[in-house]
């Protein structure tokens, strides 16, 4: 049975990926080893390294003066590692539009005077806010650009108008949409939703705000000494750069993030055309805010919810259970989501829903 798995995270990834990596799992390019087992100073690893590093700089379009770093810890790290590394006036604005950017407002509390500038928590975090004011003389305003849990996203319309310096956690909707990564001084991203198994995270960062971290900042924290050492300073996750590279080829040979912004954007409208449709499903997202990579539903009814989660799991749609603090069912359709996964979801909601009167 053909399986389609719609988690949150870790999530799929491309079928032509995975057989790549089957293929050279055992003996990597002539070198008799697995990328698991080789030294991240071998040559074999070092093109590796590099040409991730390289693809993504194409595919994002990243200026010069922007460094691009590998690190671990997942995007929860750097909670932390922003206001340690950021915080020169000890001031920063956070818009709170979900689980995680509360997560991150909360984490940058120990450092400085930080301050929440806007909140959508009033309306369960179902939209975006608009025109927010921020504090003048502050480091850094921190926004998380798509929110899994809650399925919104940020747009032309809802992003900050301010002079401060933008940092974006863009862990779930990286490489699904074109963006102009010079509005930004950082941008930072988990690997398991759109780029790789979960072990590299990605950290975009204007070289201007490097070397400039908080004495107490731990070496490992401190993205100068990722920089320096072109995040080779201790051992990296490398098999999960290997297969974020591959995916990286994977993206370029579709034609790139404006190629698979246009796939997912026709994505999302099938399933939010039919949800809004439906008698049975509804989303509860502005629907100018929804995100293309994360919509939940809901039936109304909690027994329901249960039965189509459970139903579809035998159907072959797997992991459509919602997040705890939402309830319901949620569709994550990243980028390795092919069409067909989304045609097969719709028509069997279709089914349910008649089944369900």
């Amino acid at each position: 049975m053909k399986v389609y798995n719609f988690s949150a995270g870790p999530s799929m990834l491309p079928e032509e990926v995975k057989l790549s990596v089957q293929k050279d799992f055992l003996d990597y390019q002539g070198s008799g080893m697995s990328v698991t087992e080789m030294s991240h100073r071998s040559k074999w690893y070092d093109a590796i390294h590099m040409e991730a590093l390289a693809l993504l700089r194409e595919l994002l379009n990243v200026p010069d003066n922007y460094e691009i770093l590998f690190v671990q810890g997942g995007a929860s790290q750097q909670f932390d590692a922003i206001p340690l590394n950021l915080l020169q006036k000890g001031r920063a604005d956070y818009v709170v539009t979900g689980n995680f950017s509360g997560k991150a407002e909360k984490a940058a509390r120990k450092y400085g005077d930080i301050q929440i500038a806007a909140s959508s928590k009033d309306k369960t975090f179902t939209y975006i806010p608009e025109n927010v004011t921020f504090r003048d003389d502050i480091d850094y305003v921190h926004i998380t650009q798509n929110n899994t849990i809650f399925g919104t996203r940020y747009t032309d319309r809802t992003f900050p108008k301010t002079d401060a310096t933008i940092v974006a956690d863009h862990s779930s909707n990286i490489l699904s949409e074109v963006i102009d990564v010079n509005k930004y001084g950082l941008i930072y991203a988990g690997a398991q939703k759109n780029i790789a198994p979960a072990g590299v995270t990605i950290v975009i960062v204007r070289k201007d705000l490097i070397g400039k971290e908080m004495s107490i900042c731990p070496t490992m924290l401190a993205y100068k000494t990722q920089a320096d050492a072109n995040s080779l300073y201790n051992t990296p996750p490398c098999f999960s750069i290997y297969m974020a590279m591959l995916v990286f080829r994977h993206l370029k040979k579709l034609g790139g993030v404006k190629a698979i912004q246009q796939i997912n954007e026709y994505k999302a409208k099938l399933l939010y055309d039919f949800i809004d449709g439906s008698a049975l499903f509804t989303n509860p997202v502005n629907a100018l805010d929804r995100s293309i990579m994360n919509v939940p539903f809901v039936t109304g009814d909690d027994e329901l919810n249960a039965k189509f989660v459970k139903e579809a799991e035998k159907a072959g749609l797997v992991s459509l259970k919602g997040h705890k603090l939402v309830g319901g069912m949620r569709a994550s359709i990243y980028n390795a989501m092919p069409v067909e996964g989304v045609k097969a979801l719709i028509e069997f909601m279709k089914k349910f829903e008649l089944e369900n009167k």
